[in-house]
């Protein structure tokens, strides 16, 4: 298997990504942290979810659109932040804004991400969100806040699940993180994935040089194969983030601002006091605390709590079409993935992220066509067997 239309489902494109990726660049995508309990969980709780097949219901007319922020989508997904995107494919982060713009969904652009935001306001097309992280010296935050305003992004996602970082012990048998370094434990990697490093690599090389962090504040972009710990890394970790930084991040931002890693219902109700207009339940891919829920095991409190209120998306283990459908019918607005089309990348640049969300559209209409609904907004808890 190799080739696209060989690819039938997310997981067959993840297979492809499995093989043409370094070990260490794949496992920093695929993987979770510690027993990766929680990367488990979030997809065991979409197969415990079960749906009433309704039949004999007219379904000819599938409408998969539905609007988010006063705008229209082409279905309830959104790409989350994937700061690696850059090296699974030569300017991957472009590849997937251009898939999203014509599968008319946002795409957002992590922050970490090697692609400059310039480029893609310039050449993506479509809606873009932008993703940050608070860091300790909040100066070089806003600034790229403000950078991010001021090239019409649509949507500052900002998030809040981290903590103290991921215990990602693969990273570390593998030798690989962000920054990396050369070691004795990844250059066989690297050299035993020709292709990767000619089609990734090289054309960096050639056109920019090493790849860097190409939204991180002017005199913070290091090239991403360094190492040792300096004043610019600790200037750049925001463990005392508060929700007095979410009160300045709405003052700086005139558009939606979306705080990503809610799971409990008091933080999102807190969310709604500090005037945040959408909430994404996520434990960040079962990548941070690997004790956390199934990220559909939290939405129904969530959506209790604030449904009403505020926008109410869902990210963490999306991999069918059907998963979108459960996660409407417990009340989220749309989701959000981040690895599926990060797979599509690895496995053939743009065109494997538009595969890739090719595949989950017709799963999704097919699963609306089961259920018997014609319209996004008609998927309720009524379709949950037995309801929730």
């Amino acid at each position: 298997m190799g080739r696209l239309e060989d690819c039938y489902n997310i997981d067959d494109l993840r297979k492809v990504a499995k093989k043409r990726l370094p070990r260490g660049v794949f496992e920093f995508v695929d993987r979770g942290v510690e027993d990766e309990v929680a990367l488990r969980n979030n997809r065991d709780a979409f197969g415990r979810i079960k749906l009433w097949n309704q039949v004999l219901v007219d379904v000819d007319g599938v409408n998969l659109g539905t609007t988010l922020f006063g705008k229209p989508m082409g279905m309830p997904l959104a790409i989350s932040p994937t700061g690696l995107a850059g090296l699974c494919w030569y300017e991957g982060e472009l590849a997937l804004a251009r898939a999203a713009a014509k599968a008319g969904i946002p795409c957002t652009l992590a922050n970490g991400s090697i692609t400059p935001m310039e480029r893609l306001a310039k050449d993506a097309g479509g809606r873009l969100w932008f993703q940050i992280y608070m860091w300790r010296t909040r100066e070089l935050t806003y600034n790229v806040v403000l950078r991010a305003r001021d090239n019409g992004f649509e949507a500052l996602v900002v998030t809040v699940d981290t903590g103290l970082g991921g215990n990602r012990e693969h990273n570390r048998r593998n030798g690989f993180g962000i920054p990396f370094k050369f070691t004795r434990k990844n250059i066989p990697d690297f050299a035993f994935h020709p292709g990767w490093v000619m089609r990734v690599i090289l054309p960096y090389i050639l056109n920019y040089g090493m790849p860097r962090h190409g939204n991180y504040p002017e005199g913070y972009q290091e090239i991403l194969a360094r190492s040792g710990t300096t004043h610019k890394d600790k200037a750049m970790r925001g463990e005392n983030t508060t929700w007095d930084d979410v009160d300045k991040l709405r003052k700086l931002w005139p558009g939606p601002l979306i705080l990503k890693g809610i799971s409990k219902a008091e933080d999102a109700r807190m969310a709604v006091e500090r005037g945040v207009d959408a909430v994404v339940v996520s434990n960040h891919g079962g990548r941070s605390m690997d004790s956390a829920p199934a990220t559909l095991d939290a939405l129904s409190g969530v959506v209790d709590a604030v449904g009403s209120k505020t926008t109410v998306l869902l990210d963490s283990g999306i991999r069918r079409g059907g998963d979108i459908v459960k996660a409407l019918a417990l009340g989220a607005k749309a989701v959000m993935m981040g690895r599926p089309t990060l797979y599509g990348v690895a496995a053939g640049g743009e065109e494997g992220a538009t595969h890739a969300l090719s595949l989950l559209r017709t799963e999704f209409r097919q699963t609306m066509g089961y259920i018997g609904r014609l319209n996004v907004a008609d998927v309720g808890r009524e379709v949950l067997a037995p309801p929730v």
